[in-house]
């Protein structure tokens, strides 16, 4: 029994996972052998390519960025930190005020519109105009988490792989110094009956879009055309646990409206309309709106950052109820180890099921999931 064992004996498991965060956060950076004249030249030259029509300061000192863009949104210059602490040398990136940034070395900032030639248009570039929504159940991106579910009599424990992301083919540059992007959004999301012996595959979802984004200052909006169609799996099927299947599939407009507030708090809004969907009598009108907050400051040199959402959404076939969806966890981010953004969340969701087959079944769930973004 495990409480034979010496008390003074440690775990092998512990003693792992000891040695994993000493390697993920604690390992030394090397960044005292690259000079802050490289740094700076490097930099200058990396926000000259990428982020030539955002007015951007900077310095450096001993391996640190101090980095100052008041006029630009919270969210660009999230982008711009993490692109600038993927370079070599650099120990972290510190967002600071005009006036605070340090005196040693010239401040420096990066070409402009008029100093050099915008790489815009430009098919495949880094990045997205628009953010992705942390707690829409359907947004696409690479997740897993476990659902425990309410006073359900067919689920409890769920569990949900989900596959996707969205990608930006072609950015060019549009009136009133606003960026423009057509991009590409496909996603696959899945459930399994964790209490089935062979993990049941419940129901998948197939999802792919077409978006276009419009960015200029804090604000942002994305108007996309999308289908998605439902899919029962084979095996809750042949156990003969689907009460009746339903053959939905559909397309849909949907246009939402984004604004970065300060300390790291961003809302947004905006709705759809279904067209070309079976059931031909599925109604067609449904609204969203949400607020995010993802944490300006960062633990462990930049290793973690607290975020927290909610999404809430109504439907005109569900006679407008709310369907609430929340999430709040850590997002790790340390350029060492991570060259993306790994979430750990806290998940509740309460409303009609954001799963095809079951659209007209309430649901309630706590979780926990791993989320991972490439943006």
């Amino acid at each position: 029994m495990r409480d034979s064992y010496p008390k003074s004996s440690s775990s092998p498991a512990v003693i792992a996972a000891l040695i994993m965060l000493i390697f993920i956060f604690g390992r030394p950076t090397g960044a005292a052998q690259v000079s802050d004249e490289f740094i700076r030249g490097y930099a200058t030259a990396v926000l000259g390519r990428d982020f030539q029509n955002m007015s951007v300061f900077f310095n450096v000192r001993r391996g640190v960025v101090y980095l100052s863009a008041p006029e630009i949104s919270e969210v660009a210059r999230e982008r711009i930190r993490t692109t600038l602490s993927q370079i070599e040398g650099v120990q972290r990136v510190e967002i600071v005020d005009p006036a605070e940034l340090p005196a040693e070395g010239p401040r420096t900032e990066p070409p402009g519109k008029e100093a050099v030639e915008p790489e815009v248009p430009a098919f495949l570039p880094r990045g997205l105009l628009f953010t992705p929504l942390l707690a829409d159940p359907r947004w696409p991106h690479f997740s897993a988490s476990y659902q425990n579910y309410s006073d359900n009599d067919q689920l409890q424990n769920v569990g949900s792989a989900n596959f996707g992301e969205t990608f930006s083919i072609y950015r060019f540059a549009g009136p009133w110094d606003s960026l423009w992007e057509v991009g590409i959004q496909a996603g696959v999301f899945s459930i399994f009956d964790l209490d089935a012996a062979s993990k049941d595959l419940i129901n998948a979802d197939y999802f792919v879009g077409i978006p276009l984004t419009f960015e200029k200052g804090n604000f942002a909006n994305m108007t996309r055309i999308f289908h998605q169609s439902s899919h029962l799996g084979d095996e809750f099927i042949l156990r003969g646990r689907a009460r009746e299947r339903i053959n939905l599939s559909y397309e849909s407009v949907h246009n939402i409206l984004s604004y970065d507030l300060p300390l790291g708090l961003r809302i947004y809004g905006g709705g759809g309309y279904l067209f070309d969907q079976e059931p031909s009598d599925l109604k067609a009108w449904s609204t969203q709106a949400g607020l995010e907050f993802r944490s300006p400051v960062t633990w462990w040199e930049g290793s973690f950052r607290s975020v927290a959402a909610v999404d809430i959404q109504n439907r005109q076939e569900s006679d407008w109820d709310t369907e609430w969806s929340l999430r709040a966890g850590l997002q790790f981010e340390n350029q060492e180890v991570l060259s993306r953004k790994l979430q750990i969340l806290c998940e509740y969701y309460h409303g009609k099921s954001p799963n095809g087959q079951f659209y007209e079944q309430t649901i309630e769930y706590f979780g926990l999931g791993l989320h991972f973004f490439y943006d």
